[in-house]
């Protein structure tokens, strides 16, 4: 495992910001998680919240940081034992997403625009293996890394008011869902009749950071299936032991 020279910053009276290299990338990931998890684990009880992004973890205590310099080196302590941990289960989650024209609102675009044909296009979507970053934007909104660079495609210029709930979609280097109905300027390539969250479960999300994803290409009449058992609480998503 490699040791990151990481950046330590008061982000508040009561939070610290630590940060790593600044990209997106699976290894640098697995160190935060890493990291994170032995925080967690310590006996560090001041502690009340971790949050992570691509590339950093923002730590927020219960009270105010009374003496800096003495929690940065504590910090630095549990980074440099952080390989004594067992390593977390992570799963791998398959997502139903349709490409039908019915959904693909943007399809067509990037296809003029790649001089890929739109079956070349869900292949490579489908073909990839997603690490699942971090969750944000929306709840159940899930930042995704691994989008082939073939797909790379600059946001619309003017975004929509209305994106409907499920738009898979591609916003850049990144390619995600919504989780709920939201305006977005994203390209929108297809839908997944998933719930990305549901507040009335004990788990509103089912997917976590350090999870991955793959999509699963599906028809429309398929779709329209699974959207009914979603509905009716029946639908399992299929999933399996992330072995990486």
């Amino acid at each position: 495992m490699t040791n990151y020279q990481l950046t330590y910053k008061r982000f508040s009276e009561a939070s610290i910001l630590v940060q790593w290299p600044q990209k997106i990338a699976p290894e640098i990931l697995a160190d935060m998680l890493a990291f994170k998890n032995n925080l967690l684990n310590s006996e560090h009880s001041s502690i009340l919240q971790i949050t992570n992004a691509y590339s950093s973890i923002l730590i927020t205590y219960r009270d105010y940081i009374s003496n800096f310099e003495s929690e940065i080196t504590f910090l630095k302590t549990k980074y440099a034992s952080r390989q004594n941990l067992e390593k977390q289960d992570s799963k791998l989650w398959k997502i139903p997403a349709c490409y039908d024209c019915h959904f693909a609102l943007d399809l067509e675009e990037i296809s003029n625009e790649k001089q890929l044909s739109p079956s070349e296009i869900i292949k490579l979507h489908v073909d990839a293996v997603y690490n699942v970053y971090f969750i944000g934007f929306l709840p159940g909104f899930l930042y995704l890394g691994g989008l082939n660079e073939r797909l790379f495609m600059p946001r619309i210029k003017s975004p929509r008011q209305h994106v409907e709930k499920g738009a898979v979609a591609i916003g850049g280097e990144q390619t995600g869902v919504y989780p709920n109905a939201s305006p977005g300027g994203w390209n929108i390539i297809g839908n997944s009749p998933l719930n990305f969250f549901n507040s009335d479960l004990e788990t509103p999300c089912f997917a976590n950071a350090g999870d991955r994803i793959q999509f699963m290409a599906v028809d429309f009449k398929t779709h329209q299936e699974i959207l009914v058992e979603v509905q009716n609480g029946t639908y399992n998503i299929e999933s399996e032991v992330n072995d990486g």
